[in-house]
């Protein structure tokens, strides 16, 4: 049986394809592309999937293919049979590319962290990069755009100033672990969710994305709560004590937090904890609980104690000082966002003269950024205490041309515009969470009509779609340019300059 179909994405080619394959089948594919998230692109004739190896027919059946590289070839094990692509797994290397590289973390292919660490950074960079260029392309419709040169990371590895980890009462065994005589504990780990596993945690001793303190506090702080046959939480019966270990790292200052989110308040065992942390490291600077009593596997508390220090942690982006609170959202690689902020504003060419908004403003740390830059600047944010903590770090950089306000940035923001006679923007800075901004919020900032728009996003895709509503009331896309925030992984910043 043939079925008969068009291709969307790839060229407007009719083509049949034998619906006798199926899942699971093993077939042999050389990888010549590279798609976003991580996926090496295999293109494949209806007659090698029948198995006529010497077909002279164009190969435009598209199979998307995990674990692969171009440069590849692989046995792939099908998972996913579509009428206009296939999606695959590599299950073996027949011929590696030039561009893998030895991983150097031994979680490597179970963690699901970082995907890309076997792959040259160089390449890496390059792949973000042309990534960004087509997703542009295919949503925002921008056929003949190029992105300026993506900025890489200065550190590949111990970049991240914050890591969540996981309790769990079921532990992931690796392959290795289920083949050695060695008995393992498996009703306690410490580490990373198995990626599409809620209830399963691989047990990790090193994380390269931190530093060699923050690994040693994760180490520390499993043995101390084994040693005591303290429980860790379970996703099915929602019983047991510990629930999240969160270290937090200044990377400007000496400041270091330790969050350790536990399901009851039980301050004697905390307490033992934290005499027993603060005597094996003086580098902690400060240890918060958060009691969380949720059955979701969040990580933020109901309530939260300062068991000693002051609850927070310091650290700076370009000249400027910020508070970070347990909770607060803070660019994770702290040097590139300095890198990240500069490329709007570089982007945003201001003159001194300007009034400005910033949307999604978080903590402040865009919003103070570029505040020696303009004449005013007006922030807003849906979440109320992340509104106090740019107040309160507006403060301590005694900066005073910003004024933050709380507004629903998934209705409008207008009403509050219009309630405090705010003038309208000359530039508007966008950032907005993964999922890109709400047509509300869009509609909102074309009816403000600003001359230009920053976007800044770790979302491409979002902000291709949130860019093609604005290229639809009027706005010229003038340049973009990638900034990698997150090596090894393909997650990837890019700013976006819009004029009127």
């Amino acid at each position: 049986m043939f079925l008969n179909y068009r291709i969307n994405n790839y060229e407007d080619l009719i083509i049949y394809i034998p619906m006798n394959i199926k899942k699971g089948d093993l077939i042999e594919l050389s990888i010549t592309k590279y798609a976003f998230e991580g996926k090496g692109i295999a293109k494949i004739s209806k007659d090698k999937l029948l198995g006529k190896e010497n077909s002279s027919t164009e190969e435009n059946y598209v199979v998307f293919v995990q674990n692969s590289y171009p440069g590849d070839k692989v046995k792939a094990r099908l998972l996913k049979i579509k009428n206009s692509y296939s999606e695959a797994v590599a299950t073996e290397i027949l011929k590696s590319s030039e561009y893998r590289t030895e991983p150097k973390c031994k979680f490597f292919s179970v963690c699901g962290g970082c995907k890309q660490q076997d792959l040259d950074y160089d390449k890496q960079l390059e792949y973000k990069q042309q990534q960004v260029e087509e997703v542009f392309h295919n949503i925002a419709g921008l056929k003949e755009i190029k992105s300026e040169k993506i900025i890489p990371s200065d550190r590949i590895f111990e970049y991240r100033n914050k890591m969540e980890f996981s309790f769990s009462d079921v532990r992931w065994l690796t392959k290795e672990e289920l083949q050695s005589d060695e008995k393992i504990e498996r009703n306690f780990a410490l580490g990373f969710h198995i990626p599409k596993i809620y209830d399963k945690v691989l047990d990790i001793d090193e994380c390269f994305l931190q530093t060699q303190i923050a690994n040693d506090i994760l180490n520390f702080t499993r043995e101390y709560f084994k040693s005591k046959n303290i429980s860790a939480y379970s996703q099915k019966t929602h019983k047991g004590f510990l629930r999240n270990l969160i270290i937090r790292q200044a990377f400007h200052t000496n400041d270091l937090m330790v969050n350790l989110v536990t399901y009851d308040d039980e301050p004697q065992l905390i307490e033992g904890y934290a005499n027993a942390l603060s005597e094996k490291f003086s580098q902690v600077s400060t240890l918060v609980n958060n009691i969380n009593k949720k059955l979701s596997s969040v990580s933020t508390g109901d309530y939260e104690k300062v068991i000693f220090g002051s609850g927070f942690i310091y650290d700076y982006i370009g000249k400027y000082k910020f508070r970070i609170s347990s909770n607060s959202f803070f660019q994770t690689n702290t040097s590139q966002a300095e890198k990240l902020y500069q490329t709007a504003v570089d982007f945003a060419e201001f003159n001194g003269n300007e009034i400005v908004y910033d949307l999604y403003s978080g903590a402040g740390t865009i919003t103070l950024f570029i505040s020696d830059f303009v004449r005013e600047l007006y922030a807003f944010e849906s979440v109320n205490s992340a509104v106090e903590d740019a107040e309160f770090n507006a403060q301590l950089n005694n900066v005073t041309n910003v004024k933050f306000f709380t507004a629903d940035l998934y209705k409008s923001f207008l009403p509050i515009v219009k309630e405090n006679k705010i003038p309208k923007p000359d530039i508007i800075i966008i950032d907005p969470p993964r999922s890109g901004m709400h047509k509300n919020t869009v509609s909102d900032v074309i009816t403000l009509s600003p001359k230009k728009i920053v976007y800044v996003s770790c979302n491409p895709a979002t902000q291709a779609r949130d860019v093609k509503l604005f290229l639809d009331a009027g706005y010229k896309f003038i340049k973009m340019k990638p900034v990698d925030m997150f090596p090894h992984t393909y997650h990837i910043e890019n700013v976006v300059l819009l004029t009127k």
